[in-house]
């Protein structure tokens, strides 16, 4: 994010000696610790919530495609099941046909 070299943390560390000074410099120093490191934990967990949602939303999509092959799945079978009662009546037609060429 930064480009901070060696050279930059070392003048930030001077100036801050020669404004701060030297009896109050460790406290300002932990004081600036603790809030960086607040300031990352925050960061880290707005990164998770942001990473659960993109999981939450990409499930949904997952769920909304497979609604879509269920009602597929739906129409398939219900072809399927036309199919098999044109059959049977194109069978039971044959065979009807069969005994009146029979009969003569």
């Amino acid at each position: 994010m930064f480009d901070v070299g060696f050279w930059e943390l070392c003048l930030v560390g001077l100036v801050s000696l020669l404004v701060i000074g030297p009896e109050k410099l460790p406290a300002a120093a932990r004081v600036a610790g603790f809030w960086v490191g607040k300031t990352r934990n925050i960061v880290a967990s707005v990164k998770a919530e942001i990473k659960e949602e993109l999981q939450a939303e990409e499930m949904r999509q997952i769920i909304k495609e497979q609604s879509g092959l269920e009602e597929f799945k739906n129409a398939l079978e219900e072809g399927t099941d036309t199919v098999k009662q044109v059959t049977s009546s194109i069978n039971s037609l044959s065979g009807e046909v069969k005994k009146t060429d029979e009969s003569k």
